[in-house]
């Protein structure tokens, strides 16, 4: 565990450099970037083996997604010259460096999320009715 001054010294990196930093994790940091990332990282995949892994994921939010991601240098599109013609993403080497961050939140988010939901339950429990 570090100490509160290194916590310090974190925050107030962050603050300095906001400017910076927000729009970078504004395009890492939505809804299925880190999902569609995390599905990628082992092995390449066409589209709809992506979308049966995201369960919940409309056609649309993927192929949205996936543009964005190509434009920010996360995944690679390439059209494969099979009949009907088909389409592989796969993770670049940028995309690649978030898998250790990603491995890290996702296991937080396994290790932490019953806490989570208990936090929640007993908020909402308490909270009075209007």
């Amino acid at each position: 565990m570090v100490d509160d001054t290194d916590l310090d010294a974190a925050s107030e990196c962050a603050l300095a450099n906001m400017a910076r930093v927000r729009p970078v994790l504004d395009k890492i940091a939505d809804k299925w970037t880190i999902l569609i990332l995390t599905v990628l990282c082992p092995r390449p995949a066409r589209f709809n083996v992506i979308k049966r892994r995201l369960d919940g994921i409309t056609h649309k939010a993927l192929a949205d997604a996936l543009k964005r991601l190509e434009r920010n240098g996360l995944v690679t599109r390439t059209v494969l010259p099979t009949a009907p013609i088909g389409v592989e993403y796969a993770i670049t080497p940028l995309g690649h460096s978030l898998r250790q961050p990603f491995e890290a939140l996702c296991s937080w988010a396994l290790d932490n999320g019953a806490a989570i939901e208990a936090a929640n339950y007993e908020h909402d429990s308490i909270k009075p009715k209007q």
